[in-house]
């Protein structure tokens, strides 16, 4: 998610096309032309000019409610209905064949990863893994971060551990969303990330922000990116 503010500036964009199967924006004021994936203009009066990134997750919609029961969401608009994506997009597009592989030694070009670029570094998890997993501790750079699944078994958020502090999931989560404890502390902490009960009770980890993207796509715009593997041993 970008903000629409460049200079001053309140940008509205149009699909312009689609680059290796990633989406191309035109905004209408100044005729300048954005990538979707890295929020950066390639050409035009603004080329070289850079979106701002707004944190967002991608959530179950019994989730997002949970957490946020006053919260509002956008309708479709009823005259576009035919034009929306199916609902087994994900389904169709999965079998499609992409411009220029990214395959490699474990991993198709429509392996679904989530995607990080932060610390100096850029890295690539293995969604199905995570999910199997349930809560990943790793490093991104110079710093630490954890991947933590909701109760959901489906939506996933990422966390800078600037402590770096061990964690472990609690299976099944505790009442309250509680999911994952520290080891130092003891304190419970739920899927934003905050801790609920014990010493760090009032704390919240750091959001990292994190895309889901098919391979191929992330490799192609994060050549040197690193892949995550479950650690030898687990």
């Amino acid at each position: 998610m970008w903000s629409r503010e460049v200079d001053g500036l309140t940008l509205t964009f149009r699909l312009a096309g689609i680059n290796n199967q990633n989406f191309l924006m035109r905004d209408e004021q100044t005729g300048s032309f954005w990538q979707q994936i890295s929020g950066l203009a390639i050409s035009g009066p603004l080329k070289g000019k850079q979106l701002q990134l707004i944190h967002s997750d991608e959530l179950t919609l019994a989730t997002w409610r949970a957490e946020e029961p006053q919260g509002t969401a956008l309708k479709d608009v009823a005259e576009f209905e035919k034009n929306y994506a199916p609902k087994n997009w994900d389904v169709r597009m999965a079998k499609q064949p992409v411009v220029k592989s990214a395959a490699e030694k474990g991993i198709a070009d429509r392996d679904l990863m989530l995607g990080i670029r932060a610390f100096g570094a850029a890295r690539a998890y293995p969604y199905q893994q995570v999910l199997s997993q349930k809560l990943v501790q790793d490093r991104i750079g110079s710093e630490s971060v954890l991947l933590l699944v909701g109760s959901d078994g489906t939506s996933v958020r990422a966390f800078r551990n600037s402590a770096g502090a061990d964690f472990y999931r609690l299976d099944p989560p505790k009442a309250g969303g509680v999911l994952m404890m520290d080891a130092a502390s003891g304190s419970e902490w739920n899927f934003k990330g905050c801790a609920v009960e014990g010493k760090a009770k009032g704390t919240c980890l750091e959001p990292v922000p994190m895309l889901k993207d098919y391979w191929f796509d992330w490799k192609h715009y994060n050549p040197q990116t690193t892949v995550y593997s479950l650690p030898k041993g687990r």
